[in-house]
Formats: structure tokens, sequence, C-alpha cells
């Protein structure tokens, strides 16, 4: 069973960075997708950041060049450097993983972490 740990959440002004860590406890797969999702207060839960089976980033059009996700090539770590940070970008982070899906539908992904807070400040 993989268990994925978040940390790097904190309370930052707007226009401020942040890098959130997902670490996983371990990975018995050849390969692995893992992702970022969030979830503000009163609204769905949305994928932010992929990197998918083949390696591949995809991002949601509101953090494109500001976001950059990246694991490492062991699929142990995953981590999300957002930059120009927005009020909007307040919410829960969740980072899930699984060995055969890679798509925006946070239901479907096997392995989810508990989440970390980052909060934006005006």
């Amino acid at each position: 069973q993989v268990r994925l740990v978040e940390s790097g959440g904190d309370s930052v002004q707007a226009g401020g960075s942040l890098t959130l860590s997902c670490a996983a406890s371990e990975q018995p797969y050849n390969k692995i997708a893992m992702a970022w999702f969030r979830q503000a207060p009163g609204k769905e839960r949305e994928g932010v950041a992929v990197v998918g089976l083949d390696g591949s980033t995809r991002y949601r059009d509101s953090v494109k060049g500001r976001f950059t996700i990246s694991k490492d090539p062991a699929g142990r770590r995953l981590s999300l450097l957002m930059n120009s940070l927005q009020t909007e970008d307040t919410a829960m982070y969740y980072c899930v993983a699984d060995p055969a899906y890679d798509g925006w539908i946070y239901s479907n992904w096997q392995y989810r972490g508990k989440g970390t807070q980052v909060a934006v400040t005006s």
C-alpha cells in the first residue's frame, strides 16, 4: 500500500512563491503517474497538474506559466513549485498517484494523500 504525505503548505502573500512536496512510502510499480489536486472552501476538487504515465506534464489553464510540477525518476517524490500566487490559489492541496491512470478525475486515482493547506492573502 503506497502512502502519500504532503508537506510545504503555508500562508503566503499574493505574488509570492511556495513549493509543495509529496513523499511516497514506496513505489513498487514499473511506472506511476502522480498529480496535484486542490479543493477550495465551497468548491469542487480540481486537478492542478499531472505528471503522466509517459512522463509528460499537464496543467490546468489557470496555473500554466506559474506552477511547475516535477517527479523524481524513482517516483517517490513529487513537487509543485508555485510562483505568482493569487488569492484564488487558496485551497487544500492533495497529492495522488496511480500505476494506470493519469486523468483529471480525482476519485479514479488509487492513492491519495491527506492534503496540505495553502492560504494566499492579499
